[in-house]
């Protein structure tokens, strides 16, 4: 069976994102068979099938039938919480949102904020140490992408006060002192099952406690709203109970952006990508990537070789489709890392054998070239890996312009 024509269940996946529980249940239904390894038995797919069936999607040449552009028909301002390098803080400047407040407790991710934004008001530490009481009825929307913390259950409802000690209570006790129209928070996927789906559970139930119903959550693929990464964000949104008004997530777009689109001029970006420093394999993997082709992985090495260089994971299951990966320019990049050299996650280069560079990495991000990054080379990995894509965080931002214009028309 040759590899290039046929991809596995999780690689089917990750190339149309859709989930593999998805692909199962179309191969069940008839709707996009799968073939069958003879030895293995598991679910492979055919290229060409999944092209024929995607080739809308994929298609990067389509043109674009919908826009979530919208004008603020006022200055809207933002008190971002968490707010790490600034990824969600620029998009949301760039749809036209107004940020007043950012805080952060890295000093190295302030820094990066106040060097590239003098002008906002940027409270470096602990969040539990500030009050926001003085923003009330002054701040049109919270945001923040709180870390994902388990909650101690007193009770059939989760209220505010069992979360204390949990950085989503200090995100709720924010939009509490302020009192927004709307309030944003934005995690990984996988608060969906997080203990169970208990903690989104007892966070819609403290939003539901300090009068803010939660609109049905979603997870955004990234690839969506032109960001040429395969990265998601859960997104959850609530709206001030006294508020009538609905909130209607940003709409897909068609065009899927490439590494090609990241690095080099074309739609996203007017110049190829700035030269910058970056990270370096050690000699060992470098011998062992260089055989690695674009758009290959681990098992594209010999077989000798791939039990060598995967060790224990060799023996185990599942596709590990991002270890020994040279990325390729005719597709979009996986989702990047806090360190682009770190083991069973590479994201190599399409042509050069060597991790993204830090500007590379900001690309990928959709981060402007104007936009710099303090700290260590390692920092600024950590800050790009850590951000919400520029891209992403400004298609959200249209769809809560939209919900605060027709919100104050309705006033």
């Amino acid at each position: 069976m040759v590899m290039k024509e046929y991809l596995t269940l999780a690689e089917a996946a990750d190339y149309v994102g859709k989930s593999k529980e998805t692909l199962r249940r179309w191969d069940n239904d008839g709707k996009l068979p799968a073939v069958r390894e003879p030895l293995s038995n598991y679910r492979v797919y055919r290229k060409l099938d999944l092209d024929n069936l995607f080739g809308d999607l994929l298609d990067d040449k389509i043109v674009e039938s919908v826009s979530n552009y919208v004008r603020p028909d006022r200055d809207y301002k933002v008190i971002e919480l968490f707010a790490g390098a600034g990824g969600l803080a620029v998009g949301l400047e760039k749809a036209g949102l107004k940020c007043e407040v950012l805080n952060d407790f890295d000093k190295w991710a302030c820094q990066t904020l106040r060097e590239n934004r003098p002008n906002w008001k940027i409270l470096e530490g602990d969040i539990r140490s500030f009050s926001f009481e003085q923003y009330k009825g002054q701040i049109d929307i919270v945001t923040g992408g709180f870390p994902c913390q388990a909650f101690s259950y007193a009770g059939k409802k989760l209220g505010l006060a069992d979360a204390r000690g949990t950085l989503f209570y200090e995100f709720a006790r924010v939009v509490k002192e302020v009192n927004p129209p709307i309030c944003i928070g934005e995690n990984v996927r996988g608060l969906l099952s997080h203990e169970n789906g208990k903690t989104l559970e007892g966070m819609i139930s403290i939003l539901d406690e300090i009068g803010y119903k939660v609109v049905p959550i979603q997870v955004l693929k990234a690839i969506h709203y032109k960001v040429p990464q395969k990265r998601e964000r859960l997104i959850l949104v609530g709206i001030r109970k006294d508020i009538a008004v609905g909130y209607e997530y940003p709409k897909a777009y068609k065009r899927i952006y490439n590494l090609s689109d990241a690095l080099k001029k074309g739609d996203l970006f007017n110049c190829d990508v700035p030269q910058s420093e970056g990270a370096k394999y050690p000699k060992s993997k470098i011998e062992v990537l260089d055989m690695v082709p674009p758009k290959g992985y681990w098992r594209d090495l010999p077989l000798e070789i791939q039990k060598s260089f995967m060790g224990g994971s060799f023996h185990l299951g599942g596709g590990k489709t991002g270890i020994a990966r040279r990325i390729g320019w005719d597709e979009p990049c996986l989702t990047l890392t806090c360190s682009p050299a770190q083991k069973q996650t590479e994201r190599c280069h399409p042509e050069e054998t060597r991790p993204f560079t830090v500007r590379e990495y900001a690309r990928i991000q959709t981060f402007p070239d104007d936009w710099t990054f303090t700290g260590s080379v390692a920092q600024q990995y950590k800050q790009i890996g850590n951000a919400v894509p520029v891209n992403l965080g400004k298609e959200v931002g249209y769809s809560v312009i939209k919900f605060l214009n027709q919100y104050y028309q309705e006033r």
